[in-house]
């Protein structure tokens, strides 16, 4: 078997997009971010991802945020881009905006909104990566558009190279393992997981790297178990991943009778980063709120569990 040499590899955080408190870009603070997560050796960014907020931005912020990380990142590390829009028109589009910013793939969900067969999901993924010049990325968050994205529909996708590769933040392991084996045969092709808190079990059946949002908020921590991971070194890999696990209390932080699980995921990792003097505010996309300040108390307890410094 061809020994395997995927393009996309190591810890790839889906970068958050920090807000002023009158709802605009903080680009001072985006650009902290980017320093902070290169400093803690990860080896490429998303951008407009979910941890980005990028369903919330306008089209004119999601343009000035691929500005601002690429501008910042300098060509130190790979940017990737999303470009999740509800069908194929719309994303080719974004994708195309997307690339003439600078982008270096793109990362596309299945349609959502309408409703599609597996047929016209395959069909939206080569249509958007024949429009496009660079690398195509699939994206399975069945949670956000209610669609999976089966091993069935990725591997073939990819055998004929119209996707280089796939985060999968399903939290489906068996289908990510059935990925996983099917991968074997196709040496460039990466498979990403977002499944933030069992990286080390990924990386043991051979997942090639991690895109996880709470890597902004401790870069360095993902970092050092993917290089355990890689070096064979699994206790050092699961005391790594137990810390961060603790650290994901973050999560359990906000008021979850008036806040969704998304608002209180990324107003943790927003209120983590301001703890940490990274970004200036935590201020949320609306309807989404910031969290209080006894919310804001128990991300600082965690933060101070895991060994993480605060401002």
């Amino acid at each position: 078997m061809t020994a395997r040499a995927p393009r996309y590899t190591g810890v790839i955080p889906p970068v958050v997009t920090p807000l002023t408190p009158d709802g605009d870009i903080d680009r001072p603070s985006l650009e902290r971010v980017v320093g902070h997560l290169i400093d803690g050796g990860v080896s490429g960014l998303f951008a407009l991802g979910s941890s980005g907020e990028t369903a919330y931005l306008t089209p004119a912020q999601q343009d000035e945020v691929i500005k601002v990380i690429g501008a910042a990142s300098a060509g130190q590390v790979p940017v990737v881009v999303g470009a999740i829009e509800t069908t194929t028109n719309r994303a080719v589009g974004r994708g195309r905006a997307a690339v003439g910013l600078g982008a270096d793939a793109v990362v596309v969900t299945a349609p959502f909104y309408t409703r599609t067969h597996d047929t016209e999901i395959d069909r939206h993924f080569r249509t958007i990566a024949a429009a496009l010049d660079v690398p195509v990325l699939a994206y399975d968050v069945p949670v956000c558009v209610h669609t999976k994205l089966t091993p069935e529909m990725l591997l073939p996708l990819a055998a004929d190279g119209v996707i280089a590769g796939v985060k999968d933040s399903s939290g489906d392991d068996g289908s990510l393992r059935r990925l996983i084996i099917g991968a074997r045969a196709l040496p460039e092709f990466s498979v990403l997981t977002g499944h933030e808190l069992v990286v080390d079990a990924a990386m043991l059946s051979g997942a090639d790297g991690s895109v996880p949002g709470l890597g902004n908020v401790d870069p360095h921590g993902y970092v050092r178990l993917h290089e355990a991971a890689v070096r064979g070194d699994w206790e050092t890999a699961r005391a790594e991943q137990d810390r961060l696990v603790g650290l994901a209390g973050i999560f359990s932080a906000a008021d979850g009778t008036t806040a969704s699980a998304t608002a209180a995921g990324l107003g943790a990792f927003k209120t983590a980063l301001m703890l940490r003097g990274v970004i200036t505010s935590h201020t949320m996309s609306p309807p989404m709120r910031a969290l209080d300040a006894a919310e804001t108390a128990r991300v600082a307890e965690c933060l101070d569990r895991a060994g993480l410094t605060r401002a």
